[in-house]
């Protein structure tokens, strides 16, 4: 399951628990706003988990990026540096998104 799927899982999660809370608040049933708040906080849960997992993939292909860069910098192929760059730029921008 990718990250963008698991973080919708948890969006549902979270509103589904959100609904139910509010419907056991206006029955006046306090067992269900409790088990739809914690419904609610597994769902917020799953999010930060799945943009956490983002963001280290993001800094992993950052580091990459860089690393291929200064590689095609010393061996002198400009082709590199700039898929290097690339690279880079897009793991800072993952993270970035994640946050």
């Amino acid at each position: 399951m990718s990250n963008a799927t698991k973080r919708a899982k948890g969006k549902v999660e979270e509103l589904a628990g959100k609904a139910k809370a509010s419907v056991g608040k206006a029955i006046g049933n306090e067992q269900m706003q409790v088990e739809g708040k914690a419904k609610q906080l597994k769902g917020k849960a799953e999010q930060e988990v799945a943009k956490a997992s983002e963001r280290v993939q993001g800094k992993v292909e950052e580091v990459a990026g860089r690393l291929k860069k200064r590689v095609g910098a010393i061996i002198d192929n400009e082709q590199m540096q700039a898929e290097g760059k690339l690279k880079e730029l897009k793991g800072a921008a993952r993270q970035r998104v994640n946050k």
